[in-house]
């Protein structure tokens, strides 16, 4: 990719790519662009991300595969349960305005555990849980807590973690747009946009179900 194809995307055009590659990677068709020993040598000195990536650090979110994307495309951040915490926010802070990206994907996805965790702990029994990860999927619980209000008393243990999941997922670009004035700005003035999208383990599919600043 040239300078000036880089200046000259857009959030969705990038966005729309992004929905290429999954789609050839969900037909089993590939391309694997941008992986060999020249693009590892033109990345040596500089890289230039065609968009920032926050998902769960789930071992089957492998970014640049969902989306078939080459080295040097995607700039990830990744923790359980895509958390918006002050590091992940930084590192996106750092994509957009060090790096340019006008697209951040945050990437959330089907039978998630710390979702999952998010909802055992709204039971009474719920074990306690390692204080390290408490704090982390406390800020998924709202969700959780959401979700089952809106299930006319339904038990915790049989909420589907896909709608939480989603919920959460809402969550966490509100927290972002909320939290870093950064991003929010760079999304008012028509230089970002934020796609929220849920990945489907089984199908291969990365479904959007939020969209920020996505024209066309």
């Amino acid at each position: 990719m040239t300078a000036a194809q880089s200046a000259a995307e857009t959030p969705a055009s990038v966005w729309q790519d992004m929905q290429d590659g999954n789609a050839r990677f969900v037909a089993g068709s590939p391309r694997h662009p941008r992986q060999d020993v020249e693009r590892r040598h033109e990345l040596a000195a500089a890289q230039t991300p065609r968009a920032a990536l926050f998902g769960c650090a789930d071992s089957r979110l492998a970014a640049e595969i969902i989306f078939d994307q080459g080295l040097g495309d995607l700039f990830v951040v990744r923790n359980a349960g895509q958390v918006a915490s002050d590091s992940a926010t930084a590192s996106l802070e750092y994509a957009v305005s060090a790096l340019h990206v006008p697209l951040i994907i945050v990437l959330a996805h089907d039978e998630c555990g710390a979702v999952r965790a998010a909802i055992d702990s709204t039971t009474l029994e719920s074990p306690e849980l390692p204080p390290h990860i408490w704090r982390l999927i406390a800020k998924i619980v709202p969700a959780a807590r959401d979700v089952l209000r809106a299930s006319d008393g339904i038990d915790p243990r049989e909420l589907d973690a896909e709608d939480v999941g989603i919920a959460h997922l809402r969550n966490t670009i509100d927290d972002i747009l909320s939290s870093s004035r950064l991003i929010a700005d760079a999304v008012a003035q028509g230089r970002l946009g934020i796609v929220g999208a849920n990945y489907r383990l089984g199908e291969g599919t990365a479904i959007p179900h939020v969209t920020v600043g996505i024209d066309g």
